[in-house]
């Protein structure tokens, strides 16, 4: 045995409002979080104790926290036998100290999870987890403004609240309603503010068919978007590789990298489908581990990527934003979901304008 100890709480998080996905409406989602001590003799801590503990900050000295939070419908790991997976993998970890990668490859928000609170748990604890520009709360993260699914009306009024907050990247999803009316939409935008003003992203989550894409993306091009997301369902390689090679937008990779997960495979999927981008988000792509894997191979093929939280509170939120200050981001990253959860974990992360920081 190792001188590490790992208790798991399971919590469920409501949303403020319904959240609009591609995988339908969700109000709540379950994750679980971690907490990784050296033992000090006494019993474990039940679900009640350790709830006290992670919202105290008190509770959180000596001790690192991480979570685990697949995606119902859509992570590669949301499986029946989740907890029991995790509870094995904890189980391990405490046997000898090292992360079970075999059982994790197919694991990422577990490994996620694990990867996080050790490293807070090796940092001393709190909320710090790397010593960066970003931990010390002397730089922000730019971020784009994320405008969910939802009625013409409520995506309308989304959009000038975020420019009114003063976002200059704004992502917008798309499919979830008439296709005329979200050309309207961007039509708004760009009426009122000009590329060099604002910068547009849309993620289609794979609404569009093979056979309706390229039409689709000669009139998205019309309103000079940076690039879009998954415009056709994922599994789809020789039909996305030629988008790819055709589009007149940029094609970006998201959901398309779920359940990719050995070295080789990813490799073969970038050199068949060769996008213009990846979007990361190590609770479904492997962890931080995996997506470093995927920041590697897609350098070497001159593929750019950004990072994105999925719909983690702050704990998950916080580990990585605080990984992606360690990267060095160059474009608008897709951070800052924390603020959709009526009981949210406090932390000290907020959003000031187009920026998320870590106040001290």
């Amino acid at each position: 045995m190792t001188d590490l100890q790992l208790d798991i709480l399971p919590y469920r998080l409501h949303f403020k409002q319904p959240a609009g996905t591609s995988r339908g409406v969700l109000t709540t989602r379950k994750v679980w979080y971690v907490r990784a001590t050296r033992p000090d003799g006494n019993a474990r801590p039940g679900e009640a104790e350790l709830l006290d503990l992670l919202r105290s900050p008190h509770g959180q000295a000596d001790c690192g926290w991480g979570e685990c939070a697949p995606l119902p419908g859509l992570s590669c790991d949301d499986v029946p036998d989740y907890e029991e997976t995790l509870r094995r993998a904890c189980r391990l970890t405490e046997a000898d100290g090292q992360l079970p990668d075999d059982l994790l490859r197919d694991y990422p928000s577990i490994r996620f999870g694990l990867e996080t609170a050790l490293r807070n748990l090796r940092a001393g604890g709190g909320w710090r987890l790397w010593d960066s520009p970003f931990a010390r709360g002397e730089e922000g993260i730019v971020t784009n403004g994320l405008i969910w699914m939802g009625t013409f009306d409520e995506m309308y009024a989304r959009i000038e609240e975020k420019m009114r907050t003063g976002f200059r990247c704004i992502k917008l999803k798309i499919g979830a309603i008439d296709f005329e009316r979200e050309l309207a939409l961007l039509d708004f935008i760009r009426r009122h503010f000009s590329p060099d003003e604002i910068e547009l992203r849309v993620d289609a989550n794979g609404a569009f068919t093979p056979a309706d894409a390229p039409e689709k993306l000669e009139r998205l091009a019309a309103f000079t978007l940076h690039s879009i997301e998954q415009p056709i369902r994922a599994g789809q390689w020789d039909e996305m590789a030629r988008l790819c090679r055709t589009s007149p937008l940029p094609i970006a990779l998201d959901e398309e990298l779920i359940g990719v997960n050995a070295p080789r495979r990813k490799a073969e999927l970038l050199d068949r489908i060769r996008p213009a981008y990846l979007i990361l988000k190590p609770s479904l792509h492997g962890g931080l581990a995996g997506a470093e894997e995927w920041m590697r191979l897609a350098a070497e093929r001159g593929i750019r990527y950004w990072v994105t939280s999925a719909l983690e509170s702050n704990v998950g939120l916080n580990a990585i934003a605080q990984w992606c200050a360690t990267q060095h981001p160059t474009m608008p990253q897709g951070l800052g979901t924390g603020l959709l959860f009526t009981d949210n974990i406090d932390s000290p992360l907020t959003m000031k304008g187009e920026k998320l920081w870590f106040n001290r």
